[in-house]
């Protein structure tokens, strides 16, 4: 009797496992993956393939990518995981909070979601001039400060494949080498610039991290641009420092 238990434990379990890495190989497609696709990256038969994604479908953990087929991340993947994305907001929150009273400037934080910064907490500033978003307000990608930071976490390939997303969407010609390079800097300072590129007469600057689910955070100090320039190099300590703060905070929660 043990041993049908144990071998229907070890069968659930490699279930579980095998759902596991169907999710993993979709999680960096937006637009998607065939059966047959899926199946040569988790090296399992197709039709194992198919019995599981089926599975995940009755659940939305997946959903059909376009009426032309294919297979994507689905919308209940998603609500977890901006649960959990939500604990993490709350646990930086004084950290943000810190930021905003050293540097007496508003400070945002966004996360990355459909090639869009979303913004999900905000700590005014006590400056009487002063840049405010709205919460839930989303923000493109090549632009802000925050965008930036969280297209340097990425390789140069998706780094293209976003921005002539974003470029074609807004009907904008830009040359992706220009941001690339700029994205070089990013990451070899890990601060980025927006200096009067997405709103005229507001700068930032900004950092950007990853959790241990993949999701991308950005972190901006938005200015006037009048301000900006005397308080960049303030911004930028002050950024590292809590780049430090939330790296050691993240080892704590999921260590490596």
């Amino acid at each position: 009797m043990s041993n049908g238990e144990d071998g229907d434990g070890k069968n659930s379990i490699q279930v579980i496992a095998r759902a596991a890495a169907i999710l993993r190989a979709l999680k960096d497609e937006s637009e998607g993956l065939s059966l047959g696709q899926i199946a040569d990256r988790v090296s399992l038969p197709r039709s194992t393939v198919q019995r599981i994604v089926g599975a995940l479908q009755a659940e939305r953990l997946v959903i059909a990518a376009s009426p032309e087929g294919g297979i994507r991340l689905g919308p209940e993947l998603q609500s977890l995981a901006e649960a959990a994305r939500i604990d993490l907001a709350e646990m930086i929150r004084p950290f943000l909070q810190d930021l905003s009273n050293e540097t007496e400037e508003t400070v945002d934080l966004a996360v990355l979601r459909n090639d869009k910064m979303i913004f999900i907490d905000q700590i005014p500033g006590k400056q009487r001039l002063r840049a405010v978003s709205s919460i839930g307000e989303a923000f493109p990608l090549t632009t802000p400060a925050n965008g930036k930071a969280c297209l340097a976490l990425m390789d140069d390939n998706e780094i293209s494949k976003v921005a002539m997303r974003e470029w074609k969407a807004l009907g904008v010609k830009r040359d992706p080498k220009t941001l690339l390079a700029e994205l070089q800097k990013v990451r070899k300072s890990g601060v980025a610039f927006d200096e009067d590129e997405h709103s005229s007469g507001i700068s930032a600057a900004g950092i950007a991290f990853k959790d241990s689910r993949g999701g991308y955070y950005g972190i901006s100090v938005p200015t006037p641009s009048t301000r900006f320039l005397k308080k960049k190099a303030i911004l930028v300590k002050a950024l590292a420092r809590l780049s430090e703060r939330i790296a050691k905070l993240l080892q704590t929660i999921d260590p490596v």
